[in-house]
């Protein structure tokens, strides 16, 4: 039996834990099981493999069992401290080539990538660039398209590799149902629910500040002011900035937010947001965390530099000491908060993602050679498709006519 906590009690394999867990996620993923039984039956991916760099736990189990019915073979690696080793060790018990585990470090998950890519993957599933960025050093060949999951992923692809991708590449993160249903619903109240389950602290009267105001940005501040927080956002754009004020937030330019707020989220998908001296101007006392795909949205190094001494208090709660005597917490390494200490979005959020993935690396798999190559919107009728069957799924859950 597992623990109150979730973890696996000394008595019980580690793949029978793995695979509760994946049951009770696949039970309330309505729309993955339609598919999977679509899959079956069409066999869209025969005779492919398919490079995975995404998240390994349970609701991405479920879909690799969706893209296994529709005939693909699978290579999958998670990221830093997001690998669920419980629920890898059940994917790997159906045949699937799972990479890492959740200790991995940077240098560990970049080996996994090359491992993933030795594969001679088809079709790319990636969650941050980081599969399509090696595949290009390596002067890769033999993958014919691939979906990007993140908004990290998309900024790289269409800043760093603008004009070198030779293949199309459907971002998800532009799909409007992910933005609305996965982002805003989906990680901004799991994020704040991590903060609260690894402080053990409140959220009303606390000064938050979130860097970012975009779909993740939105979903957390939003959230902390329903809770009761207080909520100033940084956010250099004039019209997401607009909004936030209409939202009823405090927008502040960065050297004001930082001297104003208690706990401070980056949301940006953007490196170095809380950086150089912004962590002199940060207060005795302050908490930091993540919300963006990758930990580098908080210059860790330099965090590191600047401490005096470094002591963990929870597993996922590190104090660092200044020179000045100020403390600085540190939440989950500066990784993604609601994944690297919990279960991440809920389930119905990416029961949605994750059907507008399968469906778009399908619509991929028949119709790659006649699209244009980078990054690109996943297709209106797909957005049309998800979006009909996630109201048929959740209006008849509710009784709604």
């Amino acid at each position: 039996m597992s623990n109150p906590d979730g973890s696996s009690s000394s008595s019980e394999p580690l793949v029978e834990v793995g695979w509760r867990k994946i049951w009770w996620a696949e039970r309330h993923m309505r729309l993955l099981k339609r598919l999977r039984e679509e899959f079956e039956r069409t066999q869209p991916f025969a005779g492919m493999t398919i490079g995975m760099c995404i998240h390994v736990e349970p609701k991405t189990a479920v879909l690799c069992m969706v893209l296994r019915a529709g005939g693909a073979k699978l290579v999958i690696t998670g990221s830093p401290g997001t690998t669920k080793d419980d629920v890898a060790a059940a994917l790997r018990s159906t045949g699937v080539t799972v990479l890492g585990r959740e200790s991995e470090t940077g240098a560990e998950h970049l080996d996994n990538i090359r491992e993933v890519l030795t594969h001679q993957p088809t079709l790319l599933l990636d969650n941050g660039a980081d599969l399509v960025a090696t595949y290009l050093e390596q002067g890769g060949q033999g993958v014919i398209a691939g979906t990007e999951e993140t908004t990290t992923g998309a900024n790289r692809l269409r800043a760093d590799y603008q004009g070198a991708v030779p293949l199309p590449i459907i971002i998800i993160n532009d799909s409007p149902l992910k933005v609305i249903m996965e982002n805003e619903h989906g990680v901004g109240p799991s994020v704040i629910e991590g903060f609260m389950r690894e402080t053990n602290l409140l959220v009303q009267s606390r000064r938050f500040v979130v860097f970012g105001y975009g779909s993740v940005g939105r979903g957390i501040a939003r959230r902390l002011r329903l809770l009761g927080g207080h909520v100033a956002v940084v956010e250099p754009d004039p019209i997401r900035a607009l909004e936030a004020v209409l939202d009823g937030m405090r927008v502040l330019p960065l050297n004001d937010a930082l001297g104003a707020g208690e706990v401070f989220f980056t949301a940006t998908g953007r490196p170095g947001v809380i950086a150089g001296d912004s962590f002199d101007r940060l207060p005795d006392g302050a908490i930091l965390a993540n919300a963006g795909h990758f930990s580098w949205e908080i210059d860790l190094a330099e965090l590191s530099r600047r401490a005096v001494a470094v002591e963990s208090f929870r597993d996922r709660v590190e104090v660092y000491t200044m020179v000045d005597g100020r403390q600085i917490t540190l939440l989950a390494q500066g990784e993604m908060l609601n994944l690297a200490g919990g279960g991440g979005n809920p389930v119905e959020t990416m029961d949605i993602g994750f059907s507008l993935q399968a469906r778009s690396l399908a619509y991929l798999a028949s119709h790659y050679a006649d699209l244009p190559h980078g990054p690109q919107p996943v297709p209106a009728e797909i957005n049309a498709q998800v979006a009909r069957a996630m109201v048929g799924a959740l209006t008849r859950e509710t009784g709604a006519s």
